[in-house]
């Protein structure tokens, strides 16, 4: 018997009215050198696309940027649409400049887990560091992607 093994996919991009597109294809690279398969949805993403795209592709985990500031207002309601369309439980991840103006980050980071998100970072995160993230949302310790 032959298993394939699956790549876990991930869909990303950079959520609301946010047109900023380099750490977009930044994580978009390190996702995919890690051995994930990345839908990418660009810049300007709604919340309803990203759940289309991730019902669409069968995803693991829906990975949202913002650094325009409005990603916490961008971002209210979305595990509850998740769970509406079917995706009850699938891993919610943010990063980037995800509020307006200087604050603590732990307070902005209880504030997107109390929305549902299961990891919020802050601007200047390492992809390095969301990825071993998702390996661990994924429950992908020490296999590869």
């Amino acid at each position: 018997m032959i298993v394939e093994n699956k790549k876990k996919v991930l869909v990303i991009g950079v959520i609301g009215a946010d047109v900023h597109a380099v750490g977009n294809k930044i994580l978009y690279h390190a996702f995919t050198e890690a051995g994930f398969e990345v839908v990418n949805l660009g810049v300007m993403v709604s919340q309803e696309e990203y759940i289309a795209a991730a019902i669409e592709s069968a995803a693991d985990a829906i990975v949202v940027s913002s650094l325009y500031g409005q990603g916490e207002l961008d971002c209210r309601g979305m595990r509850q649409k998740c769970d509406e369309a079917g995706l009850k439980g699938i891993p919610l991840v943010v990063g980037g400049n995800i509020v307006i103006g200087k604050q603590k980050f732990e307070e902005v980071e209880k504030r997107f887990k109390d929305m549902g998100f299961d990891r919020a970072f802050p601007p200047g995160t390492a992809p390095e560091t969301t990825i071993e993230a998702l390996r661990e949302l994924l429950h992908m310790d020490g296999e590869q992607v």
